[in-house]
């Protein structure tokens, strides 16, 4: 099934233009720090200088930019409304421009500016002369500006960045179900190498279930050698502060040329390593250095996890287990600052939903997201399938091309990340491209041998070109496994769209349709798992959605906060974990159609007494007849007959006869308590980093006051600004605002006020960062 009517229209499509080449791997990138003798890392965020009206002038290097709004990166071409705002409010073509001097040390070096993302096409002059264009917005380029620097005085840097859905870049082409949004919005730095340098490492660990594991190292090399001396590779293995193992091999200096080489060093009798898996997620690092006879060239790091992964006909193992996958998939968009967001606030949704949904795998539906995001999944055992950017259409061959390009720069920008285990090498829901899939699955297998390789499509008569059939289904039930290895990567979503402000009995089955698809994935081994639709409520065209540029399709809303389907996915967990209990309801006598009668509670605890007004009103065990596969089934209970006289409720957990959680909720219908909390209290003064302020109304005991509506005023002091509405208007009792340091150090003071419950203060400490010196 379908989760849009696919879009018939035709359109016709441009010729891709040229290409730019390199693409950066590092892991230094954007670290604030330089690099050892060889290799400089320069984060340039800061400083740049920004007008939304591109003019043919504003490319020239002694153009007047003093009118220009100063702006951090990562930075959204316009601020926008969270909802009901109009998609072309930012689709125009805007210039950034940024001023830098080079350090005396990279007289004689290489030059390059590395671009994280950049939303859609971005074409980039230096001092006036033209780099050429880069087609895409979820995908890692680079540029070398060697050749056109001034090395003793001021250099421009001008981005001319056109937003637009242009039909010649993927995923555009048709109308797709969600929004790209504009700017310049993942890290930029300036990467300065010896004329030889290290391109890119790739660390493959091999046996690592044995006692002898080994890692083969390829490295990656380019530049042409101006030296007689002889090229060695020094690798080594790290945990910690200790070296494991370290080995040197000979380069042939015929094989170092300005396309990339690679050279593979192999890494062995090393022992037994502590595995990467899911409750602990062990990393290592693998450190490359580049010698010129006895001297340090150039160096690199990278780091990785041991372990095994793959896809069965068990379903998916891991490290020799079989574990049923259960997760979401994930947009990287948020409100007002689009997909404009620093890597703490990339790292809270892998936190979220690792700690908080407790799921073991994400989807990043449809495209590359953050290294800040894959990071964190990789330090807390979050798996990963990752996929290319795309949305049902597939366009003409420079449109293909620049999608198999885009295989090929997710997989050689993430392929040592240990928590990927699935590249998803076809545009996602579309129809069968016999040639142009079987490219996108070479590249994959010709770039990572390690790696199984799927695809995302809506019906099982799909051609099966990859190792992994990856299948969209939301219908109920599901669809039989029709290949041996079979993983569910999309369900609800769509189907049953709900609000955190909706009636009880939608709030109910959406939570209840969740647990019905994981009890059948659980029925049959050969599904590996499913990926539910999705994590995140998300803004979207206006063809699709609520009608407010919204997809109401998450378990929590587009602020991170949960619906009650969220409570099915937490209570999913082991109690040794969390022990979690999460009533799918409101406590309101007359919020059902008919009175309030069914009482669904997600929880992992094995039996339930419910209390009215501290008179045991009636007890329960798990729902075993409509969930009889799941380790943890919901409670369905009718407590209709049992709720008079009307009062507070209060529900026990119990784990084999004993309590072991108690939560309550008010019968008064009273808001009374408004609290806000950040999810940092200190921040670093780049200009960039940022935090979420949560917002709520409850009841006495702390249970969200679901029609809470009302409008909260802040007050904010110090170096930092607010990224959100001010008043904000909660929605389900609930909101969220951001707050956004700047570049000094200091106290932020923050009050909100609410309009009967008072005012409630945080503060936030902003500490110093390191100066950016180009």
């Amino acid at each position: 099934m379908d989760r849009r009517n696919f879009i018939k229209t035709a359109g016709s499509l441009i010729a891709g233009a040229t290409v730019a080449q390199p693409v950066f791997a590092s892991e230094s990138q954007g670290s604030g720090t330089s690099g050892p003798e060889g290799r400089l890392i320069f984060p340039i965020n800061r400083n740049w200088r920004y007008s939304r009206t591109f003019t043919d002038a504003a490319r020239a290097r002694d153009f007047d930019d003093s009118s220009f709004e100063r702006v951090v990166v990562p930075h959204t071409n316009i601020a926008l409304p969270w909802h009901s705002f109009d998609e072309k409010t930012y689709e125009f073509v805007s210039v950034y421009r940024r001023r830098f001097t080079l350090p005396v040390s990279a007289k004689g070096k290489r030059v390059f500016v590395d671009f994280e993302g950049v939303m859609t096409a971005s074409t980039v002059w230096l001092n006036g002369t033209s780099l050429g264009e880069y087609k895409g917005g979820f995908t890692p380029f680079s540029f070398e500006l060697t050749p056109h620097l001034d090395w003793t005085g001021e250099n421009v840097l001008v981005v001319a960045v056109d937003s637009t859905e242009r039909s010649d870049i993927p995923p555009f082409g048709y109308q797709i179900d969600y929004l790209t949004f504009g700017g310049i919005y993942r890290e930029v730095a300036l990467r300065i190498v010896p004329q030889t340098f290290i391109e890119n490492v790739f660390a493959r660990p091999i046996n690592v279930l044995s006692d002898s594991p080994s890692i083969d190292v390829q490295c990656f090399l380019q530049g042409q050698s101006s030296s007689h001396e002889p090229l060695s590779l020094e690798v080594s293995l790290h945990r910690g502060d200790t070296v494991l193992a370290k080995t040197t091999k000979h380069v042939e200096s015929t094989n170092v040329h300005d396309d990339i080489s690679s050279t593979t060093v192999s890494l062995s009798n090393f022992g037994k390593v502590e595995l990467w898996d899911l409750s602990h997620p062990h990393l290592y690092q693998v450190q490359v250095k580049l010698l010129r006879g006895a001297t340090l060239s150039d160096q690199d790091h990278r780091t990785i996890g041991f372990r095994e992964a793959q896809f069965t006909d068990h379903g998916f193992e891991l490290n020799g287990k079989v574990i049923k996958l259960r997760g979401l998939d994930r947009h990287q968009t948020f409100p007002f600052a689009g997909q404009a967001m620093p890597g703490r606030v990339q790292r809270r949704d892998a936190q979220i939903l690792r700690q908080k949904l407790k799921c073991n795998i994400v989807r990043t539906s449809h495209y590359p997201q953050s290294r800040h995001f894959l990071d964190a999944c990789d330090e807390i055992g979050l798996l990963v399938l990752e996929e290319i950017p795309g949305w049902q259409h597939i366009g003409d061959q420079p449109w293909k091309d620049i999608s198999v390009d885009n295989v090929r720069r997710m997989i050689r920008r993430d392929w040592n990340h240990p928590s990927i285990v699935l590249w998803g090498v076809r545009i996602n829901e579309s129809l069968d491209d016999h040639d142009f899939y079987t490219k996108t699955n070479a590249m994959a297998h010709s770039l990572d041998t390690s790696r199984q390789t799927g695809g995302i499509r809506y019906f099982q008569e799909s051609e099966f070109l990859e190792d992994v059939f990856t299948m969209n289904d939301f219908g109920f039930p599901l669809k039989a496994p029709n290949h041996p290895r079979y993983l569910n990567t999309e369900f609800v979503g769509h189907t049953y769209p709900t609000k955190t402000i909706d009636n009880v009995e939608r709030l109910i089955e959406h939570t209840l349709r969740h647990a019905r698809i994981h009890d059948q994935l659980a029925s049959n081994p050969q599904y590996a798992g499913g990926i539910g639709w999705c994590a995140f409520d998300y803004n979207t065209h206006g063809d699709f959605g609520s009608g407010d540029r919204i997809c109401y399709h998450g378990v929590t809303d587009i602020f991170r906060e949960p619906k009650p389907a969220a409570g099915f996915y937490k209570s999913q967990c082991d109690p040794a974990e969390e022990v979690v209990l999460e009533p799918a309801f409101h406590w309101a006598r007359g919020d059902e159609s008919i009175g309030f009668t069914k009482a669904v509670v997600c929880s992992n605890c094995d039996h339930l007494k419910f209390y009215v007004k501290d008179k045991l009103v009636v007890e329960v065990d798990p729902d075993r007849v409509q969930f009889p596969h799941l380790r943890y089934a919901p409670f369905v209970v009718d407590v209709g007959k049992f709720i008079e006289p009307w009062g507070d409720l209060r529900i026990e957990g119990y784990i084999q006869g004993k309590q072991v959680i108690s939560k309550s909720m008010s019968g008064k219908g009273v808001d009374q308590k408004f609290s806000i909390v950040a999810d940092d209290l200190s921040l670093i003064g780049e200009g960039a980093d940022t935090t979420r302020v949560v917002l709520s109304v409850t009841d006495e005991y702390g249970a969200i006051r679901p029609f809470a509506n009302d409008a909260i005023k802040f007050e904010i002091s110090g170096p930092a600004t607010i990224i959100g509405d001010n008043p904000f208007a909660l929605i389900g009792g609930t909101g969220a605002i951001w707050i956004r340091a700047g570049e000094q150090t200091g106290t932020v003071h923050l009050r909100a006020t609410h309009p009967t419950l008072g005012t409630q203060d945080i503060q936030i400490t902003i500490t110093a960062s390191v100066t950016e010196t180009a």
